[in-house]
């Protein structure tokens, strides 16, 4: 088995042109599926299982509209100094008015009150109070008798009617178009709202599938606003698509071409030679072929979390690149000359190739880790990875050294030499500061493992303090820099508001759809249900995570409803029967029932599925919160808005209380299910944190046995794989202190760091420990081999660190914030597994030659090299890269 790696290094390098044939093809077939590659970028691609996500989808497939036409809300906040004042309101009037002159945006609108607002509230007031005949705010003036109306008014008149309209003895719906600081009655606000209806024709399960043409609408909606000289904040769903869609589009764009530019430098400074930096980046492109080209054959979906995946590569590509390249270079320049471009590449193969291969599959089996996760695009992650991984090996250990052995070849045959030094050793100033890691690990060793002990103690208790994150605004991007503007057209981002937008509207409104549920089944028509759901309101209405509005908590429920509903009922009973409406007569037959059945504290006891019957009859927006299937009513929701600034764990726990107390006022009568995005999503950040502990546990135990047995079957003591693994999890601890002290939470993308840090840091340490017991065997001297490997194989490491780390580095001018802290949090993972490996690790294949490994090594020893404390050296000895001693 030793031999293995010889023999194939000798077959890659005879056969060159076969190989470059071969691969060659793969490529060009393995690529042909890029085409096939579709984005996805909504948030539910996140969810897992769980009785949440079902009751949330039980809630979108049965809770409609009986007309089956639901509505997609625009909110349209105005903001000023004091939108009430005559201006302004004229302003929101004129807004509206060239809203509905757009065919574009008209043509989404539903058939009732399309648009509707604080304004119109205002403006609808002053028509009644001037006609004598006026629809008393439920008709349909005309924008132009709007304008006229307040235009009328003189500024005392306004405050009046503002007084009145929005104080305390106003329409309880009028106060929802104010801002939560709104004092009712004041004739001063900083903001008033406007509602935008649009309709939707078509079932909306999937951000993905949100309509176009309303999607569009809203944008243009947007487009106007920023047009006009007053500040307007725009919130709709198709922007929030939009702007998710499009970030990740332009991350891309702006975030690719920069990682590929630094590589570049990187790789002058490193290699200091044309050819094999263009090597390298033809290299890199093939590996990413590879990778889209498998994506698209097997289905998987471009998303937030394999926008990182091509930076990665490129790190990953270039950390191959190098160690092959500047192994490479050592052979050639060790005065063997004679035995030429081939035998030379067959040398650097044989003695980094075996590495490269673990360094593979270790990595391969980090980031497969994410399997164990129940969250579809970790598990695509850690496979899309896991494929890239794997494409870098063939690509740098197969295609490029051929590529390289033909061109150099041709070069020489010219006359061109192509002998270069390779990075890090003759003396040069990084050799020196990486022989810094062998001195330590002559004078103290010991001190230096504690110490890195120590440091890794103070990681794990930070580990314990950093927090885990999963929301919607994850994936929203901030306004790029003003510096981006001024990049090449492809690179240049677009525009991004609704971050602001939502900052502003959750801490003033209720912002769309940002609701808690909690789904209630069971004997829905049970004649305490009304009141077991008045329990409920009453502790929703006192929690902190609920929204509180100029009117009090926002609190939805078919008891609400019912009170609304009766309300209205009122006053169409009030209107002579011969002359109502059969909407009118529906409200004053449910008013009648209501008052019939209500209890001294105003909420019905009994006859409730008739209660039922006629609230759907005279309010149709009742089946929103009433579930009749075949005659039977089988379920009803409550719905409470939360604040735009609370946390998604207290909310999720908020709701889960109200559950329960549903349940366990009903005495078992009922099931009551927390849901809602925000339940979800707390189930996605307990998935995100076990994905976290099972996947760092998995990874360590997986590469510890893997490593053990590789060093093993090629003739090390197994315990060189413990070695080499530690200065790993050391690491590991520090990236989740520094994690800690950054304030950077797991998110769908740092939710990866431990599993990927192991994966990426085990590739410093295998390089370092193989090419230690290499140079151990051949020197003889445990000093002179240790000099040898930090100073060539860790001068090869400095320079994949750097690209690397310069790689991810990119990362931090994304657009996206989780990409950003992925990109730092990333950087100095490779920064740690680096230190580890040079600084660290020394002193620890030191203690463990002395202790564990063979003996004879260090001057004064008795024992000749070869004999091992652990084992008998009858066997030939093998070093772990593949070279017979």
């Amino acid at each position: 088995m030793s031999n293995i790696p010889t023999r194939l290094a000798d077959a890659l390098t005879t056969y060159s042109k076969t190989v470059i044939l071969v691969v060659f093809v793969l490529t060009v077939a393995i690529g042909a599926g890029m085409g096939q590659v579709e984005q996805q970028s909504d948030t539910e691609q996140f969810e897992s299982d769980s009785p949440a996500a079902d009751a949330q989808a039980y809630i979108e497939g049965n809770f409609t509209s009986d007309d089956g036409n639901d509505e997609a809300l625009v909110q349209v906040i105005q903001r000023g100094d004091n939108v009430l004042t005559k201006e302004s309101i004229l302003e929101s009037l004129s807004f509206q008015q060239e809203i509905q002159e757009r065919e574009t945006i008209r043509r989404t609108f539903t058939a009732e009150r399309p648009v509707f607002g604080y304004a119109n509230v205002v403006a609808t007031a002053a028509l009644r109070a001037d006609q004598s005949d006026g629809d008393g705010g439920d008709g349909r003036p005309t924008l132009a008798e709007q304008r006229a109306a307040i235009e009328a008014l003189e500024e005392e008149e306004l405050e009046a009617i503002v007084t009145d309209v929005f104080g305390p003895d106003g329409n309880p719906r009028y106060l929802s178009f104010m801002p939560a600081s709104y004092e009712p009655g004041s004739t001063t606000s900083q903001a008033g709202s406007t509602l935008v209806r649009q309709a939707i024709n078509v079932e909306v399960q999937n951000p993905n599938s949100f309509p176009e043409p309303l999607t569009e609408a809203q944008l243009e909606i947007r487009e106007i606003a920023q047009d006009r000289s007053t500040q307007y904040s725009i919130f709709g769903f198709g922007i929030l698509n939009e702007e998710i869609s499009q970030s990740l589009g332009d991350s891309g764009a702006l975030v690719g071409p920069l990682a590929l530019l630094f590589v570049v430098v990187a790789l002058t400074v490193a290699y200091r030679d044309l050819l094999d930096i263009i090597l390298g980046v033809v290299g890199i492109i093939g590996v990413l072929v590879w990778t889209f080209g498998f994506m698209g054959w097997a289905n998987i979906s471009f998303n937030q979390l394999l926008l990182s995946v091509p930076v990665l590569l490129i790190g990953l590509s270039i950390d191959y690149a190098i160690h092959v390249f500047m192994r490479y270079r050592e052979q050639r320049a060790a005065g063997e000359d004679d035995i030429g471009i081939r035998r030379s590449m067959s040398l650097a193969l044989a003695g980094v190739g075996a590495a490269l291969v673990w360094v593979t599959v270790t990595a391969a089996i980090g980031f497969l880790a994410n399997l164990t996760s129940p969250i579809g695009p970790l598990q695509d992650f850690g496979i899309v990875s896991s494929v890239g991984v794997v494409a870098a090996l063939v690509i740098f250990g197969a295609l490029m050294p051929a590529v390289k052995i033909e061109l150099d070849g041709f070069l020489e045959a010219r006359g061109i030499d192509r002998q270069k030094r390779a990075f890090g050793t003759g003396g040069s100033a990084f050799g020196r500061v990486l022989s810094g890691g062998v001195a330590a690990a002559r004078r103290f060793p010991v001190a230096v493992v504690v110490f890195a002990l120590l440091l890794s103690l103070a990681g794990a208790y930070g580990a314990t303090q950093v927090d885990t994150s999963f929301d919607e605004t994850d994936f929203l991007a901030d306004s790029p820099p003003e510096w981006t503007q001024n990049l090449p057209g492809p690179m240049a981002p677009g525009t991004y508001q609704i971050n602001e937008d939502l900052e502003f509207i959750g801490e003033n409104y209720q912002q769309e759809d940002n609701e808690a549920e909690v789904l209630i089944r069971g004997d829905v028509t049970n004649e305490q249900t009304l009141r077991w759901l008045a329990q409920a309101s009453e502790q929703a209405g006192g929690l902190d995570t609920v929204f509180v509005g100029p009117n009090g908590a926002d609190i939805t429920s078919p008891l609400s409803l019912m009170q609304r509903t009766a309300a209205r009922g009122t006053e169409a009973a009030a209107i002579p029967a011969a002359e109502r409406t059969d909407q009118q007569t529906a409200l004053a037959e449910f008013a009648q029932a209501y008052d019939q059945a209500a209890g001294e504290d105003g909420v019905p006891e009994g006859n409730v599925e008739r209660l039922y019957d006629l609230l759907l009859t005279a309010n149709p927006q009742a089946s929103q919160f009433v579930y009749n299937a075949d005659g039977e009513y089988q379920a009803i929701r409550l719905q409470f808005g939360v604040t735009g600034n609370a946390r998604i764990g207290e909310i999720a726990d908020d709701n889960k209380d109200v559950a329960t107390t549903v349940e366990s006022a009903s005495g078992g009568t009922l099931t009551a299910t927390p849901a809602g995005d925000q339940v979800v999503f707390d189930k996605v950040q307990q998935d995100l944190l076990d994905t976290v502990i099972q996947g760092l546990l998995i990874t360590l135990v997986a590469v510890f046995i893997f490593l053990s047995l590789a060093y093993r079957l090629t003739g090390n003591p197994a315990s060189l794989g413990f070695v080499t693994l530690v200065p790993v999890a050391l690491a590991v601890t520090w990236i989740l202190g520094s994690m800690w002290l950054l304030e950077i939470p797991f998110n769908t993308l740092t939710g990866t760091i431990t599993s990927l840090t192991v994966g990426l840091g085990i590739a410093y340490s295998i390089h370092i420990s193989s090419r230690y017991e290499l140079e151990l065997r051949r020197r003889g001297d445990v000093w002179d081999a240790m000099e040898t490997t930090v100073t060539g194989t860790g001068g090869a490491l400095l320079g994949s660190a750097a690209t690397t780390v310069g790689g991810f580095g990119t990362l931090a001018v994304a657009i996206l914030p989780i990409l950003q802290q992925f990109g730092i949090i990333t950087g100095l993972t490779i920064i740690y597994a680096f230190l580890a490996s040079v600084f660290v690790l020394p002193s620890m294949l030191v203690l463990w030659t002395r202790y564990f490994g063979p003996s004879g090594y260090f001057p004064g020893d008795d024992n000749p090299p070869g004999e091992s404390h652990a084992e008998s050296d009858e066997q030939p000895a093998v070093d772990a890269e593949g070279d017979a001693s």
